[in-house]
């Protein structure tokens, strides 16, 4: 179920990430969904899915993280 726009991501990442940080998720989820299509291609049992959340969720973490505060920014704010 690849995004086709930000609009589209789980409420999670719109309410919580920065409009950048939720391109870079759609962005990254989209090419990993391509990418891990088969079972094959994936590390374990993980699902597609579960497989493109953990991608793009590690996409965002090179550029952004989270302070305690819960919010999310650029590495160096």
């Amino acid at each position: 179920m690849p995004y086709d726009n930000i609009d589209d991501l789980p409420k999670s990442v719109r309410n919580n990430l920065p409009k950048h940080a939720q391109e870079i998720f759609k962005e990254a989820f989209n090419n990993a969904w391509d990418e891990y299509k088969q079972p094959k291609d994936r590390k374990d049992d993980t699902s597609r899915e579960e497989t493109s959340f953990k991608v793009a969720w590690a996409a965002v973490k090179q550029t952004y993280h989270k302070y305690n505060s819960g919010n999310w920014g650029e590495d160096g704010d």
